[in-house]
């Protein structure tokens, strides 16, 4: 069956092998799914798990993590996917309040839970 992308809603989810992630200025390129409407793309959780086992080994897993991801529009504004390594590792449901602040020229802060 074939599936249809979770955010856009629209496009079709395909098998890929080039999605990068970055980690404290190393990068990762990891198979998963990428939808050929919008282009967001979703590493599933085996590949997302080699990832941070390679980045622990090179001592670069922690604060802060960067991970590439882009934004995507719905009808009420713009969208920004929580990676479920990040959710999981925060212990977040989807419920919380946050508080987004614009820090800088290109940088949002993230408070959860204020």
């Amino acid at each position: 069956m074939e599936r249809k992308c979770p955010v856009c809603e629209k496009g079709r989810l395909v098998e890929v092998e080039d999605i990068v992630s970055e980690v404290e200025g190393h990068f990762f390129v990891q198979k998963g799914k990428r939808c050929m409407n919008c282009g967001e793309e979703f590493i599933n959780e085996k590949e997302g798990q080699k990832m941070i086992e390679i980045a622990r080994k090179l001592g670069i897993w922690g604060e802060p993590l960067k991970l590439h991801r882009k934004l995507s529009k719905s009808a009420r504004g713009t969208v920004l996917r929580i990676p479920t390594d990040i959710e999981k590792n925060m212990h977040l449901k989807g419920e919380e309040e946050i508080l987004i602040s614009k820090v800088g020229k290109n940088k949002l802060l993230i408070e959860v839970g204020v």
